[in-house]
């Protein structure tokens, strides 16, 4: 059987970066990936199809809540049915992934809605600079940056909670970018190994080989090395200029990038002194426990330097 690990992050931190990645590790690919068939990840874990076809019913029927009762069954029952997902068990990927912005949160029964320890034997969470998540996020909601820094605050905010839309995935629990972090690390239902994006960045071999030998998973440096070579940003880029994809963001005119900057530390170019404050002041918690310092002299030369 194999094993399942949530890859869980708070929006715009690097989830489908490091998707990408796992599917361009098989040695014997001979040309990246493509974006739109991202074969390393079972569907993302608050797929509404995914739920109707195995539960039986139709959740657009069900409130919310009773949805989330019915979650932590459905999670523990994917993992313990080694052959679920799109992967034939005599492939390269001995690991299932699966993806989620879901907070690790319970019902109103006290039960984790992941499932707990029968539903995953850990989690991979990805984090990143909320300075930088902050424009990205804007630009993903079609906000400005102003929203998209009010609703990292904001630790009621949920993807998918419209009362009078259907949309194709479940309500998901954000609880705020501070609060999302602290879920999951809090919990201790299932081990949790940290990500962070800008070390993906500045050291990608042993960072990526880190989180592989968390899923117990080993590789060798080289194919780890093309495998970041075939997910360069640049690479991610092209391919959505070509063929578009199909988790970009849509908006009423259209859809917009997806794959944007791909960079560490790009707020300072992108955020005013009054937002970088306002950022570090609602995280500061979380930002000193994920090591993000606060913003010295320098950084507010360079800020106020691009908003002049």
């Amino acid at each position: 059987m194999r094993p399942t690990v949530w890859l869980t992050s708070y929006p715009k931190s690097g989830n489908t970066w490091f998707r990408a990645l796992l599917s361009n590790l098989d040695p014997a690919r001979a040309e990246p990936a493509a974006i739109n068939a991202l074969d390393s990840t079972d569907s993302i874990a608050s797929s509404r199809g995914r739920f109707d076809n195995h539960m039986l019913i139709e959740s657009g029927l069900l409130t919310f809540d009773e949805i989330d009762d019915l979650r932590p069954a459905l999670y523990r029952y994917l993992a313990a049915d080694s052959y679920e997902g799109p992967f034939d068990p005599e492939t390269l990927y001995p690991v299932r992934f699966v993806k989620t912005h879901d907070g690790y949160t319970h019902t109103r029964h006290g039960e984790p809605i992941m499932g707990g320890a029968a539903a995953a034997a850990g989690a991979l969470l990805f984090v990143r600079d909320p300075r930088d998540v902050a424009a990205s996020l804007a630009n993903y909601q079609n906000f400005t940056i102003d929203e998209a820094i009010a609703m990292m605050a904001d630790p009621s905010f949920c993807f998918c909670a419209h009362p009078r839309v259907l949309t194709n995935q479940l309500r998901q629990r954000l609880l705020g970018w501070g609060g999302y972090a602290a879920s999951w690390l809090d919990q201790r239902d299932v081990p949790v190994h940290l990500v962070r994006y800008e070390e993906m960045h500045a050291a990608p071999l042993p960072t990526l080989r880190a989180a592989l030998c968390f899923a117990g998973w080993s590789i060798d440096d080289a194919t780890i090395e093309r495998a970041f070579a075939f997910a360069a940003i640049d690479e991610l880029q092209r391919q959505e200029a070509d063929t578009g994809f199909g988790e970009a963001p849509q908006t009423e005119h259209g859809k917009t990038r997806f794959f944007r900057r791909g960079v560490a530390g790009g707020w300072r170019d992108e955020l005013t002194r009054a937002q970088v404050k306002r950022i570090e002041q609602d995280h500061a918690a979380m930002m000193e426990r994920l090591g993000y310092a606060p913003a010295i002299k320098e950084d507010f030369e360079h800020v106020d330097q691009q908003a002049g």
